[in-house]
């Protein structure tokens, strides 16, 4: 298949045909030393300390920028730590009587974007700028297609930046090079796991890993992926949750196990959930939740101070989050009373579908008393929480994993952490009454049968684990991308993933050339009209109902036209892109 080039990338191509004729490897494949980072060089020469001792430092990056004037030239090389600025001169670097490595390589042959090795002396220019003398070039990497470049006017304003967003998701190795604040996003994303690995692990508790093709997708209530095994002939699932394998290891005798994972849920998707996410889960022996609401405060005010240069406060738009613990705590029938006006102790299905009506909110028939409270709750009651809130004693239909509440067994020990509207946290006194799980199991395959299909499975295996003797025991999850977004000011889950899930590119589908006799026909027309009502544009075309039929669905299809329907009737248009 033929790739079509743009005019500076046939020029690169040229560069990169030159380079190589002039005995230049522009993709060298020998290990190149680096004595120093970008920051290493401004911090050093800022305090005067250690750089006076300095001979010669070697750094290698991205060129970034490139500033050509005759004789002397500078360029800003970017490394993974920053940028500094390096000083090109002639003769400083080409000593002798060759200059081509400066006025063929670096001048002609050099774009922006390649990745290039410096070898020189540090010194700051007369306009105070800490810069490295070239004394050496090194061309590590020739780039073919050139990157967006982000410029300034002299007000400091930013324009031609690379922000649409699908294109950036898209394309996020572009994104991480011209955004400075996305890298950041994902270099704060690894320190909250890292300060939560190191709160753990000072508790002994053990990091493990669990299976993520599982025989049956256990442990939450959703949709699961679905695939099959070819060597033992059976259907496997992604899994949607890790809880039940790493309660079986707790039955297996550790008493603190966690796992940083990756859960697939095969579900919509909006600004705050992905098919594929990450969420860590953890479970102690002879804990309950009470001790888990504190563990879990604890740890959150760890992990924002670690992150977030030792304060506790996290802005996110115009909000103010204070991760100081305490949380506040309320349990979820007093969040309902206090939002709707409902108190829904006791009501059973039918009268918690009035209540749903009269709060015109929608159920269907597949709901159950669970299902029903959790949509009261998620329409009525999530979004007023917007500094970190525990929400406790979740009616016992929700939570199918959950053990009863000791002093009522109508409710369950379960809380849920609220930030900002959205549930962070999910935590249970663990249930390990296996006759108590197995009703409950069945339960949900009664569910099931009704037509709710994220209803859970029964899993026996698990069953037997709980026959064998689980300890008391406390588990809780958190989701990172969704704490991530609130402690990196981001309002959507795709920012925090490096690669989220996007439809696949398909450029091709919109070429004329592509489209059959009744479409060309169609969009000809469109072209010089633009915008024609439905009966006259059929009239026009000339087709058979048939052929008319199939064209002008075509090219909906395709993307190229759309029809919209007003008071006057049904027009068809091309599509704006």
């Amino acid at each position: 298949m033929s790739q079509h080039l743009s005019e500076q990338e046939l020029q690169r191509r040229e560069a990169l045909k030159s380079l190589r004729e002039m005995g230049i490897d522009p993709y060298p494949a020998a290990e190149y030393k680096a004595s120093h980072f970008s920051k290493d060089i401004h911090a050093a020469y800022e305090d005067n300390s250690e750089a006076q001792e300095w001979k010669e430092v070697c750094i290698s990056g991205r060129m970034m920028t490139q500033r050509i004037n005759g004789k002397a030239s500078f360029a800003d090389v970017m490394d993974s730590h920053g940028r500094v600025q390096v000083y090109f001169n002639r003769d400083i670097l080409c000593p002798g009587e060759d200059k081509e490595l400066y006025n063929t390589v670096f001048k002609r042959l050099l774009d922006i974007g390649d990745f290039i090795g410096i070898t020189g002396r540090v010194f700051k220019t007369n306009m105070g700028e800490i810069t490295i003398e070239a004394h050496s070039l090194t061309v590590l990497s020739k780039s073919l297609r050139p990157l967006p470049i982000v410029k300034k006017d002299k007000e400091g304003n930013i324009y031609d930046a690379f922000t649409n967003p699908e294109q950036r998701y898209r394309m996020r190795y572009v994104d991480l090079v011209v955004n400075d604040k996305v890298k950041n996003t994902f270099i704060t994303r690894t320190r909250i796991m890292n300060a939560m690995r190191e709160f753990f692990n000072r508790k002994d508790y053990l990091e493990v890993e669990t299976p993520i093709l599982q025989p049956i997708p256990g442990g939450a209530a959703a949709r699961p992926f679905i695939t099959h095994h070819n060597a033992l002939d059976m259907p496997l699932y992604l899994r949607i949750a890790n809880e039940l394998y790493l309660k079986r290891l707790i039955v297996g005798g550790f008493e603190g196990v966690y796992e940083f994972a990756k859960d697939f849920r095969n579900e919509g998707m909006d600004r705050t959930h992905n098919p594929e996410f990450t969420v860590m889960e953890i479970y102690v022996a002879y804990k309950d939740y009470f001790w888990m609401m504190n563990f879990t405060e604890e740890m959150l005010e760890h992990v924002v101070t670690s992150v977030n240069k030792g304060s506790t406060e996290v802005k996110l738009g115009d909000k103010l989050l204070n991760f100081k613990a305490p949380f506040a705590r309320i349990t979820m029938v007093d969040a309902i009373k206090e939002h709707t006006g409902y108190d829904i102790t006791g009501m059973d299905e039918a009268a918690l579908r009035d209540v749903c009506k009269a709060l015109n909110i929608e159920t269907d028939d597949s709901m159950g008393k669970g299902k029903l409270i959790d949509e009261i709750f998620g329409e009525k009651c999530e979004g007023n929480y917007i500094q970190p809130t525990f929400i406790t004693d979740y009616p016992v239909e929700m939570s199918p994993l959950c053990k009863k509440h000791r002093d009522n067994p109508d409710f369950t020990e379960r809380f849920e952490l609220m930030i900002n509207g959205k549930e962070v946290a999910n935590a249970y006194s663990e249930l390990n009454d296996p006759i108590d799980q197995r009703e409950r199991f069945e339960e949900q395959l009664n569910l099931s049968a009704k037509g709710d299909d994220e209803a859970m499975f029964i899993d026996q295996d698990f069953l037997r684990a709980l026959e064998f003797g689980m300890p008391p025991t406390s588990g809780m999850g958190i989701g990172i991308d969704r704490l991530t977004m609130m402690l990196t000011d981001n309002s959507s889950i795709q920012e925090v993933l490096f690669f989220p899930q996007m439809k696949p590119e398909n450029k091709e589908s919109k070429k004329v050339l592509e489209l059959n006799e009744g479409e060309k026909a169609i969009f000809e027309i469109l072209k010089v009209e633009n915008r024609l009502a439905l009966d006259d544009l059929k009239t026009r075309s000339g087709l058979s109902n048939k052929a008319w039929d199939k064209s002008i669905k075509g090219l909906a299809k395709m993307g190229l036209s759309k029809v919209e329907k007003t008071e006057e009737g049904l027009f068809v248009e091309l599509a704006e892109d």
